[in-house]
């Protein structure tokens, strides 16, 4: 036995337990569970905004925070699924308050490492299954393995036919597999500014909703008060230039991000300032594919830390660096994540765009082994404060 299905089977009688201990409390709760690279969190908050909107009981669990009842629980430190003791009384306290539906925002290591074992779920979600984690999972196949396994626990499956994961999903599935780009023109109809990648986040979730057996204009009504979470092309300023916070750290997070905010937020001749990094001891491979995509689209890069943990993070910079287009020169290396921001907005004209990717929610920063607290939020506010009187936040 590898020492990976050791510990796997260490998490799935840590599993087992925790469903005895708190007496299987996911078969009292109509569950909803959301999986994929990009886009879990919107559909996961989204699909709990509509229900709670439509006067249900709802708890949920995203990447940003848990709301169990009327309490929240913090889970901004690198963290979406936690534990299987933590997901059980979790469970259990929504059933003790007298919650109808849970929706949980699910990984593929929650997955594949058996924490959320005995979960029986109403609907699972597959928002897309596109590069990442490949250091854990070693191959792509694997990855889409682990996904399948929400979706062999669920009852109703949504899934999307154009993702590259479909051909072997549908198979697996076919039986109880819906496909939510049949809602994507109803959604460009009612939300026609929305960005074009949240389009298929709120197909997802009205697919979902729609499944749970309410009618098309209470969930289209209900959609209409969400605000999208923090860190998602989130507007720290916006005044003579704009500066965006996003959580986007996958390549094909930036094939989708960077356009569409040229799009919806450049001026005429404004410039797309683009400032990120990549996590250290995750999946190597997608940094020059970044770097690719970030080079595509940006006008100027500067490239910083982004919790390396015990990685050198000039390497990672330089691996994100073999991806750029030929000759693409117009990028700086600054490791300090404050001044690499700081520079960024300095160098901000009228109508230009500042981006920052990699953090969105997230309230530390590692380096080394130690967590380190940080918003990129707070580190716009702090610099812009410095050289901009009179800000309004």
């Amino acid at each position: 036995m590898t020492l990976r299905k050791a510990k796997n089977f260490i998490h799935l009688l840590e599993a087992i337990g925790a469903n005895i201990y708190f007496r299987f409390p996911s078969q009292k709760l109509t569950l909803i569970g959301v999986t994929g690279t990009d886009g879990k969190t919107t559909t996961t908050a989204l699909i709990a905004h509509i229900l709670k909107t439509l006067k249900k009981k709802v708890s949920f669990v995203t990447t940003i925070f848990a709301q169990i009842g009327d309490r929240v629980y913090d889970t901004g430190l690198h963290v979406t699924t936690p534990s299987s003791f933590v997901i059980q009384r979790f469970l259990r306290s929504a059933v003790e308050k007298g919650d109808e539906y849970f929706v949980l925002e699910t990984t593929s290591h929650a997955l594949d490492q058996n924490r959320v074992w005995g979960l029986k779920f109403a609907i699972g979600v597959l928002t897309n299954i596109t590069h990442e984690h490949l250091d854990y999972h070693r191959t792509y196949e694997n990855y889409v393995k682990a996904k399948e396994k929400l979706l062999k626990a669920s009852t109703i499956v949504i899934l999307n036919p154009k993702d590259q994961s479909y051909s072997f999903l549908s198979q697996s599935v076919k039986q109880k597999a819906k496909n939510y780009l049949t809602k994507l023109g109803l959604i460009r109809k009612h939300f026609p500014n929305l960005a074009i990648f949240n389009q298929y986040n709120y197909a997802a979730a009205f697919l979902a909703c729609e499944s749970l057996g309410f009618a098309k204009e209470e969930i289209l009504s209900a959609m209409k008060s969400f605000s999208l979470p923090s860190g998602r092309l989130e507007i720290v300023y916006r005044n003579l230039f704009t500066v965006i916070v996003d959580f986007a750290h996958t390549p094909n997070a930036f094939r989708v991000l960077l356009p569409e905010v040229k799009k919806r937020f450049l001026g005429s001749s404004g410039r797309l300032v683009h400032v990120f990094g990549s996590a250290g001891l995750r999946d190597s491979l997608k940094r020059s594919m970044m770097g690719q995509y970030a080079s595509q689209y940006a006008d100027f890069i500067i490239l910083t830390e982004e919790d390396y943990r015990t990685e050198d993070p000039k390497l990672i910079c330089q691996q994100i660096i073999s991806g750029f287009r030929k000759n693409y020169s117009n990028y700086e290396v600054i490791i300090n994540r404050e001044r690499a921001i700081r520079k960024a907005i300095l160098m901000a004209k009228k109508g230009d765009v500042v981006l920052i990717t990699g953090k969105g929610h997230e309230k530390s920063l590692c380096r080394g082994k130690i967590e380190y607290p940080w918003s990129d939020q707070e580190a716009v506010k702090r610099v812009l404060s410095k050289i901009i009187k009179k800000i309004s936040f």
